[in-house]
């Protein structure tokens, strides 16, 4: 199956362990949604699908292929985009340069957001919250990526900005997975595919529509 999955993993931090040998599968093209409480394990599982924290058992597959001991700089060349919740953009460099890192044709990032365009020669460490999330998410459109990982984009936005961003997130022909506390109110009514961790374990796996009784 396209996509990228974790099977029966497990991390540890030190003594503790993170994840308590999940299986999580993210289809290709499509969204799924991690949901979970601080210290549910959420972004640790984005972490482990990017191939910035190792596995202490299961495995990493994505598209068919065992790709566990791949590292997180290869797993990226292949097509693989994770956006932090933190320190997703380069504060010290403009705007424009953020954008110019990724292509030097960005339109389409401007396109997507037209609030960055009168920011362009603003360096990014400078912006806002809100600001800084659309950055980061129009580097990671501008990618053209296979799997896009995201933690909480919608972090800082105005309740309109945010529904534009899962818009543009579902519109993408990729494997795309976030990371979010509560479901967001633009995925109402969207296929979506949601897992929820809580406490290193998925404790419910099925339709965002399953959800709304909860």
């Amino acid at each position: 199956m396209n996509g990228i999955s974790l099977r029966h993993a497990r991390v540890r931090y030190g003594p503790l362990e993170a994840l308590h040998g999940i299986t999580v599968t993210a289809p290709a093209p499509g969204l799924t949604v991690l949901l979970g409480r601080n210290g549910s394990g959420r972004t640790t599982t984005l972490r482990a699908l990017a191939g910035t924290v190792p596995l202490t058992d299961g495995r990493v597959v994505w598209d068919g292929t065992d790709v566990t001991g791949v590292p997180a700089y290869e797993r990226a060349r292949r097509g693989l985009c994770l956006v932090p919740e933190r320190q997703a953009v380069f504060g010290s460099l403009t705007v424009r340069e953020n954008l110019e890192l990724a292509t030097p044709a960005y339109d389409l990032a401007l396109d997507a957001y037209p609030q960055l365009a009168p920011l362009l020669a603003r360096r990014a460490g400078t912006l806002s919250g809100g600001e800084q999330r659309m950055l980061a998410l129009s580097r990671a459109l501008l990618a053209r990526a296979r799997v896009v990982l995201v933690d909480e984009p919608a972090q800082g936005m105005s309740p309109a900005v945010a529904a534009r961003t899962y818009d543009l997130l579902a519109a993408l022909d990729a494997c795309v997975v976030v990371a979010e506390q509560r479901l967001p109110p633009a995925l109402l009514g969207r296929p979506a595919i949601v897992y929820e961790l809580r406490r290193g374990a998925v404790v419910f796996a099925g339709e965002a529509a399953e959800l709304r009784p909860r």
